[in-house]
């Protein structure tokens, strides 16, 4: 947190930890991205067979556990030991150790233990890493700082189809390329990233009260149930946009989906960009989140509406952008509204059940939803979240 530095007072970050510190955000991406989504299943496929959609399950649910109490249990850690980049260099080099030793994994019961470790040490990164964003970005710059972190799930994708392409390496030699990427992705912000101190973000606020801690609170909470309800959806559509393509048209292929996703996360990083650049020269950092909300609701209408393949696209398009841009600017904008510096590392942990719980609850809804109503039921009940997300956000009167 400290790290040594001398307390001397700037008003703005340098552009060159603003670029380095997106890159490493980008590599924490690359750290559970390709993994997650294609190297692990392809090898529990491998050992389990049949029952590969169960194994799966199971990791799914204890990895989401795991990942949620240490990084909470990590941002706390780094709060209390006031240093952040010691932890980071940590977790980068165990999460490294142990996504190389998946190689060994060939059943169940080695899985989950060496998953549950693995997923600790990313989070021994991951949170310390979140973390030092509030310590050194001012609010003037949380915009430009949201939108630079729209290239993280981008670069997660694009690191997915770097390391499976034909004839460039075996199951094996995927997750050293794995690790070898998010090790040159985070080790330059370590090394290079030389931050400005800004002491008046490390300084919590006087004591007020219990009105003024009550009005500080509002906008934390309306924050986190935000971003959840627009998680579900997100994680919904990721889960299951190919199962709906091909409800529509059977000829649709894995290809062709992989290529909407990557569209969407590629044209979200310009857009966020321009946003993030436009709420710090204004000031005003919540409407483009209700924006992002707003429309990530209209785009799943369209989809729940849509005739045909390229409405629904075009549906899934409008969401997809929509949402990614709001994802990566309320990750910069949460650091506005957290209620002490001291505790910033924990009180993102609770945030982070954002990005977890949905990977519980999403499940339960699709079933319970899709196999009596189908696709168009889903969609309502997503779009109603998103549109509950928006309407919490307009509640917001300032941050």
């Amino acid at each position: 947190m400290t790290d040594t530095e001398p307390e001397t007072r700037h008003h703005r970050q340098s552009a060159r930890f603003l670029w380095l510190y997106a890159l490493a955000a980008a590599g924490g991406a690359v750290a559970y991205v390709p993994f997650l989504t294609i190297l692990l299943p392809e090898r529990v496929a491998g050992f389990a067979g049949d029952e590969a959609v169960t194994v799966l399950a199971y990791a799914a649910f204890s990895g989401a556990i795991a990942a949620s109490f240490a990084n909470i249990g990590f941002g706390w850690i780094s709060d209390r030991t006031r240093a952040r980049r010691p932890w980071i260099a940590v977790g980068l080099a165990l999460s490294g150790i142990l996504l190389v030793a998946m190689r060994n994994v060939d059943s169940l019961a080695i899985l989950i233990p060496l998953l549950v470790c693995w997923q600790v040490a990313l989070n021994m990164m991951l949170a310390p890493l979140s973390a030092w964003a509030g310590d050194r970005v001012p609010d003037e710059q949380k915009g430009m700082l949201g939108g630079l972190l729209a290239f993280a799930p981008a670069l997660g994708a694009l690191s997915g189809a770097i390391v499976t392409s034909p004839g460039l390496a075996d199951a094996d030699t995927r997750l050293l390329l794995v690790a070898g990427m998010v090790a040159v992705m985070v080790l330059p912000v370590l090394l290079l990233g030389d931050p400005r101190p800004m002491p008046e973000l490390m300084r919590d606020p006087e004591p007020v009260g219990e009105d003024i801690r009550t009005e500080r609170r509002d906008p934390v909470a309306r924050m986190w149930f935000a971003r959840l309800l627009v998680q579900i959806a997100e994680a919904a559509l990721f889960a299951f946009l190919l199962v709906w393509f091909r409800s529509i048209d059977a000829s649709v292929t894995d290809n062709f989906t992989a290529r909407i996703f990557s569209f969407v996360l590629g044209a979200s990083v310009p857009v966020a960009l321009f946003a993030g650049r436009w709420s710090d020269r204004t000031g005003k950092p919540v409407p483009p989140l209700i924006l992002g909300a707003g429309f990530g609701a209209a785009g799943l209408a369209v989809m729940a509406l849509a005739p045909d393949m390229e409405t629904g696209i075009a549906g899934y398009v409008l969401f997809g952008l929509a949402t990614s841009i709001f994802l990566a600017l309320h990750s910069s904008q949460t650091l506005r509204v957290l209620p002490k510096p001291s505790t910033r590392g924990r009180d993102l942990g609770f945030f982070n059940l954002t990005n977890t719980v949905p990977s519980l609850i999403m499940p339960w809804l699709t079933l319970a939803l899709v196999p009596v109503f189908g696709f168009d039921a889903l969609f309502w009940l997503l779009a109603t979240l998103c549109a509950v997300a928006c309407t919490l956000l307009l509640s917001i009167r300032k941050i």
